[in-house]
């Protein structure tokens, strides 16, 4: 297959609200290319695109494809992405490497709420937009007010470069404003012909033009300085001012589709080709370093990998993009993220499924290989020598948490290993492992999230698993003081147990000054591994306890803060003082004053006004400002504290301090009350005190449950 030079190399993110055409803008792209002798169909089950058995059976894309085409000696590499929220770990990652995205906007639906979605995700990574409004043959098809809406929600850049002459069932010609130019297609589109701009069109194209020059203008100072001499720009110069603004993010270039009926993909390639930023022109990539790596093909040779896929019989494929230099075969490779050195086999560009053997890779291309060892999804490998690391792809943490189990016990170990081969290919999908619940907890992007993980455990895995709620990481805590004592005393014939401990108990500050009242003879502080911490005094005079039976006394009181007296939970930030006791000289021995510790702990603890505390959630909501009131009502009955209201754009943020408690499955309610225009983000902020009705039936829970185990 031939190798392309970097400069005839474009990489383009298609993306889209779900149902925008983007499966189908893709077949027609390879189509007019002649790359494929006849258009698939995403009903038909046949698209290059949408190849796997879950897209078969649900009708839309999942996972992100990478296909390419090639329209007058370039190279388009396409990342066709899904247009569903909670498949963003699709959607991030070929943002993270395309050089320009193309987003598709629905004619006879607009800016919906999942294109404002994409649009969010797309700000993060400042790349040059075209917008390319598609279904313009749709009986209800309204390309002004799209235009509209399109201004309204992403800013002035948004510049027309075409627009239908007719829209609905009888679309079938655009006047080109930059060409200056009528396209007209036949019913099943192809090839138009070009035509002189209609008499009656052509005021509104002469103003249109007129705007689009002064756009192009207004990037360049020498190209606005032509322009005040001439009072116009030839097409190259307006091509050329077009790319400086479409790399400020000033221009984003509208377009006009029917990608059902063939009518504007040939146009829209062509100016991806002409004007849209290769990789070698694009700002140089962030090292983690705080450094840059410049697209270079005389650079060092170093590749970023953007996605992993495993394949039933052919193993893991890799997917990367050239960031420097030229990649061949039987390359020797270092990943820096993980210190292994990887040979590079067989080397291929990807069609969907299909895979396609090259020679060579130039900087800026996307490729892929086999069975890297060591490598992962957001991985740098780069030859040989100083280290070099590019920064690592941001995903956003999960929304919904679940724990999961084997329906079959013996099944635990298969589910694990699945579970973290889904994680490879989706790092969205989150896998960790509560220690003080013994619970394995999934987290994902949402319901519809879960739902695929589900799919693939049973289509792929043959695996059955049960789901459930996480249980809540409470916390116990004490608000006074209190002592207690405790004889252990125990006689069977031999030797004998005996230990006696005295000790107290006080809640915990930071920086607090030591005991009063108290002999302290040695302090000891532990940062516990659940949060808070325990500080241990031994203030023992005379005597009375061995100095050797203190670590018994210790560990008795800490694994009872394990698990806590009140409801098992992890107790911390808790001050202990071992003051006196008792010990025997024959029968006295570890087990004895570790019994004792514990036995003491829990009854000072029960007496020191005991307090248990829950997780509190920051959460960052954004919806839309007339959907404000259904929103801040539901947090209000979730125990939520308002911590502001900011605008952002279109949107209004709502910040919030909520119990983790009052968050179960969150996503989906609040996708319910926003028509999924609503989207939050949570992280922990604190631990809080539980209302004192709350904590009373969490403990006559946890003791009915005490009693039936």
């Amino acid at each position: 297959m031939k190798v392309f030079d970097a400069k005839h190399i474009k990489n383009i993110a298609l993306l889209g609200s779900h149902g925008s055409g983007k499966t189908s803008l893709v077949e027609t792209m390879l189509f007019e290319a002649g790359l494929i002798s006849r258009r698939g169909r995403v009903e038909d089950k046949n698209t290059v695109s949408d190849h796997t058995e879950i897209e078969h059976e649900r009708g839309n894309s999942v996972h992100s494809t990478c296909v390419h085409t090639e329209w007058r000696n370039f190279k388009i590499n396409i990342l066709d992405t899904p247009g569903l929220d909670d498949l963003v770990g699709e959607t991030i990652p070929a943002l993270r490497v395309a050089d320009t995205c193309v987003l598709l906007l629905n004619a006879h639906h607009g800016v919906e709420v999942g294109t404002d979605l994409v649009w969010g995700h797309m700000q993060r990574y400042d790349r040059p937009v075209i917008l390319a409004v598609n279904q313009l043959d749709h009986p209800n098809s309204d390309f002004e007010g799209t235009v509209a809406q399109a201004r309204e929600h992403f800013g002035p850049a948004v510049t027309l470069m075409q627009y239908p002459v007719e829209q609905g069932e009888g679309f079938h010609r655009i006047i080109d404003l930059l060409k200056m130019q009528m396209y007209v297609f036949k019913d099943d589109g192809g090839k138009p012909e070009k035509h002189p701009i209609p008499v009656e069109e052509k005021e509104r194209a002469d103003a249109l033009h007129k705007e689009l020059v002064e756009k192009a203008a207004e990037n360049d100072e020498a190209l606005m300085e032509r322009y005040f001499e001439q009072g116009e720009l030839s097409e190259d110069e307006m091509r050329q001012g077009l790319k400086v603004g479409m790399m400020q993010r000033s221009v984003f270039p509208v377009f006009c589709l029917s990608a059902l009926r063939n009518m504007g993909s040939g146009r829209l390639m062509g100016f991806i080709d002409n004007v849209a930023p290769s990789a070698i022109e694009m700002p140089a990539a962030p090292l983690e370093d705080g450094g840059e790596l410049p697209c270079r093909v005389d650079g060092p040779t170093v590749l970023f990998t953007f996605k992993t896929i495993l394949e039933p019989r052919t193993g893991w494929i890799s997917l990367f993009k050239v960031m420097s230099g030229e990649l061949k075969p039987g390359m020797e490779l270092v990943n820096d993220s993980t210190g292994a050195s990887e040979r590079i086999g067989q080397l291929f560009i990807l069609d969907g499924k299909e895979r396609k053997p090259v020679e060579a890779l130039q900087a800026g291309d996307i490729g892929a290989t086999l069975k890297l060892r060591d490598t992962a999804t957001a991985h740098t490998l780069h030859r040989p020598g100083p280290k070099v690391q590019l920064r690592p792809i941001a995903f956003p943490e999960p929304r919904l948490r679940v724990t999961v189990k084997a329906a079959d016990s013996k099944l635990e170990e298969k589910l694990h290993h699945a579970l973290l081969e889904i994680h490879k290919e989706d790092p969205t999908v989150v896998l960790s492992y509560i220690r003080e619940s013994s619970e394995q907890v999934l987290g994902v992007q949402g319901e519809l999230h879960l739902n695929l993980v589900k799919w693939q455990l049973d289509h792929r895995y043959k695996l059955d698993a049960v789901f459930g709620s996480p249980k809540i990481p409470y916390r116990e805590t004490i608000r006074r003081s209190a002592e207690a004592s405790y004889r252990h005393k125990k006689q069977t014939g031999g030797a004998g147990q005996f230990g006696e401990v005295h000790l107290r108990i006080e809640p915990y500050q930071e920086g607090m000054p030591d005991p009063e009242g108290v002999s302290v003879r040695k302090k000891e502080e532990y940062e516990l591994e659940t949060g808070g911490k325990l500080v241990f005094y031994n203030c023992i005079v005379g005597g009375v306890i061995d100095n050797k039976f203190m670590p018994s006394i210790l560990k008795g009181v800490m694994e009872k803060m394990e698990r806590g007296p009140l409801t098992g939970s992890a107790a911390r930030d808790i001050r202990v003082m071992i003051y006196d006791g008792k010990m025997h000289p024959v029968d006295s021995n570890d087990i004895s004053f570790k019994i004792a510790g514990m036995m003491a702990f829990k009854e000072a603890f029960t007496k020191a006004d005991p307090q248990l505390m829950e997780p509190i959630q920051e959460i960052d909501i954004r919806v839309p400002e007339d959907l404000m009131g259904d929103v801040m009502t539901d947090l209000q009955g979730r125990r939520s504290v308002i911590m502001g209201i900011e605008t952002q754009g279109r949107s209004q943020v709502i910040k919030a301090h909520t119990p983790l408690a009052e968050l179960d499955r969150y996503s989906t309610t609040l996708r319910s009350l926003t028509q999924g225009m609503g989207t939050y983000t949570e992280k922990f902020h604190s631990y809080a005190p539980v209302p004192a009705d709350i904590q009373q039936r969490l403990i006559s829970s946890h003791d009915e449950e005490a009693v039936h185990a």
